[in-house]
């Protein structure tokens, strides 16, 4: 059963993560997630019968590398690299609103 993602779709999780994307881009996008969706419905198709489950943990173990202390970058080069920056921090768009 094909399954579609229209561009109304799209425009809606864009603005639910914020994402401000125009009519193309939404045009786009919604026939990119078509083509997923198509894509994982195909393989929905394959027989998988007789194949065991890959969940097979037992000689599965954590290779862990040792918790080293490292120079990292100072705050005023972090602030650098901020779009925006105001008495120390980073200054972003609020995001919480009347919306």
């Amino acid at each position: 059963m094909p399954q579609t993602i229209d561009t109304n779709t799209v425009k809606y999780m864009a603005y639910l993560v914020r994402l401000g994307i125009t009519e193309e881009e939404a045009q786009k996008f919604s026939g990119q997630f078509t083509s997923i969706i198509d894509y994982f419905n195909m393989l929905n198709e394959v027989d998988t019968e007789n194949i065991p489950p890959a969940s097979e943990t037992v000689n599965a173990k954590n290779i862990l590398r040792e918790d080293v202390v490292q120079p990292s970058m100072s705050h005023e080069e972090f602030l650098n690299n901020a779009p925006q920056a105001e008495r120390g921090y980073v200054k972003v768009p609020t995001v919480l609103g009347d919306e």
